[in-house]
């Protein structure tokens, strides 16, 4: 299964989010393509949620996220089996050993993280270079079922324009 099958997991995704729907904390972390989908994952939740969340880029976690780690913090690890994800397992295992919640966003039929990560969201297998935009659907639902369980309008999130003005 590709691309078709993102939406598969939804059911999956929605359960997860209503384990995590009452934090006011989250923080995604993502190495190399993964960093922009971490930074992505957390504006969606932010915006739509109003949930405090940060995208950081994971081999930086040393510098200061991981002093806010705790089990009141989840952690978003996009973690698919890539070139960098010997180093990202090793920052879930960080987290984990704070007493973190990890949801880590894996390579389809990728078993090395059960046991390890809170929850698992799979993403489909696609080109490495068109992961980052498959990685984004699964984050774009998961902030949506965050926020319709905390009874947000996602249709219309406060103080959000349509468009940006630059000047």
């Amino acid at each position: 299964r590709g691309v078709e099958g993102l939406a598969d997991g939804a059911g999956h995704i929605e359960t997860i989010a209503t384990k995590y729907a009452q934090v006011e904390d989250f923080l995604f972390l993502g190495r190399g393509l993964g960093f922009p989908v971490a930074l992505e994952g957390a504006l969606k939740l932010k915006e739509v949620s109003y949930i405090h969340a940060e995208g950081y880029a994971a081999g930086e976690m040393k510098h200061g996220p991981i002093a806010l780690i705790d089990e009141h913090m989840p952690t978003l690890a996009i973690a698919p089996r890539d070139e960098v994800f010997d180093k990202m397992r090793s920052n879930i295992e960080q987290v984990r050993a704070r007493r973190g919640e990890v949801i880590a966003m894996v390579s389809r039929d990728d078993r090395s993280l059960d046991g390890i990560a809170s929850d698992i969201i799979e993403l489909p297998e696609v080109d490495p270079s068109l992961t980052p935009l498959v990685s984004v659907v699964p984050l774009q639902l998961l902030a949506y079922y965050i926020a319709t369980e905390r009874g947000a309008d996602v249709d219309q999130p406060r103080n959000l324009a349509k468009t940006v003005v630059v000047e």
